[in-house]
């Protein structure tokens, strides 16, 4: 089976998302609603935090569905 992996990219950080492994905790739309926002297309706007907050909290996520990369 392929791995259905999402990109989303901005300054100093590229995000990772699994939907397939994602648990739906929201500990990413707790910790980061402007970040994380399931009602907006594309849920995921890093443009709109620092790349530090958004590991901060990618680093909460307990399925590791969200993962990141420094650009």
């Amino acid at each position: 089976m392929s791995e259905n992996i999402k990109t989303y990219e901005a300054e100093g950080i590229k995000i990772y998302w699994k939907p397939n492994i994602c648990k739906h905790a929201a500990e990413c739309v707790k910790g980061l609603p402007s970040v994380f926002n399931t009602q907006k297309s594309p849920w995921v706007s890093p443009q709109n935090a620092t790349a530090e907050k958004i590991m901060e909290v990618i680093d909460r996520c307990p399925s590791r569905a969200l993962t990141y990369g420094q650009k």
